[in-house]
């Protein structure tokens, strides 16, 4: 099979319009027979605006082209129960079906091993990919022979992580992965909201973090701390400051203006 490489920023991903253009030019490849090998491009990112790592890469791109499974190569068979080069005992685990455990996270430990990412940020990248619907395979590089029983979902040596939800549709990929400008806090009741899938009112909110503009991307966390969400803001974060915790219909009193009854809209958003 030919081969096509492909570079992408961060940027890249980061804007709408470059994210649907990435996308389709990476559907054509495939579409033509061609597959396209990704890395990032080092002569233009700078440090506040790279990947991170690898891992991060992969699971970014499995969004854009609406993966079905993402494959994580290492050098450890899968995820352990416990760091196997400092625990005789620790076991692998072949499935993992909800949510990463904290004493799983704690026993992959920080970044090691060969290339810009170790089991941690494999787990980050897995997060990600997952929200989204897709199906993570964490294997040994040399051990490419395990693959096929693994992309069955039948692992012998390795883990699969299955998705935590229905497979989402293309704008919400994008909110999954595109740079937050800020963040916004919201109550209970606004959390029991959003998971029902109702849109985030400033009633709702209890404060916000940073200097964004409305249109921008935040993060929506809860009263822990935790992230809850990612929506696209109606409101600037010195208007959001003057109407949180305050009604819908007192809105244009407040400011002059009115842009609309919610903060985040129901559509603009992805429940993590």
């Amino acid at each position: 099979s030919s081969v096509a490489q492909i570079l992408l920023s961060r940027s890249d991903l980061e804007r709408r319009g470059s994210w649907l253009n990435a996308r389709n030019t990476l559907r054509a490849l495939l579409d033509a027979g061609l597959l396209p090998i990704v890395n990032e491009n080092d002569s233009v990112a700078t440090e506040e605006l790279r990947f991170g790592d690898n891992d991060r890469l992969s699971a970014l791109v499995a969004t854009l082209v609406d993966a079905r499974q993402l494959v994580l190569l290492t050098d450890q068979d899968g995820l352990y129960d416990a760091h196997p080069g400092k625990v005789a005992e620790a076991r692998l685990v072949l499935e993992v079906a909800g949510p990463v455990s904290a004493e799983l996270r704690a026993a992959a430990g920080g970044t090691e091993g060969q290339g810009t990412g170790g089991m941690a940020s494999k787990l980050q990248a897995a997060d990600l990919a997952r929200r989204a619907g897709i199906e993570v395979l964490i294997c040994h590089g040399a051990r490419l022979e395990r693959l096929p029983a693994l992309l069955q979902g039948q692992p012998e040596r390795g883990t699969v992580l299955r998705a935590l939800g229905d497979r989402l549709e293309a704008r919400k990929r994008f909110l999954l992965g595109a740079l937050d400008a800020g963040s916004i806090e919201v109550d209970a009741g606004a959390e029991q909201a959003l998971r029902q899938g109702r849109s985030l009112r400033p009633v709702g909110v209890r404060g916000c973090q940073g200097e964004f503009g409305r249109g921008d991307l935040l993060r929506i966390i809860d009263q822990q701390g935790q992230d809850l969400a990612r929506g696209v803001v109606n409101y600037g974060a010195a208007d959001l400051r003057r109407i949180a915790g305050r009604r819908s219909d007192e809105i244009e009193a407040l400011l002059g203006y009115h842009y609309g009854d919610v903060v985040v809209h129901r559509n603009d958003l992805v429940v993590l």
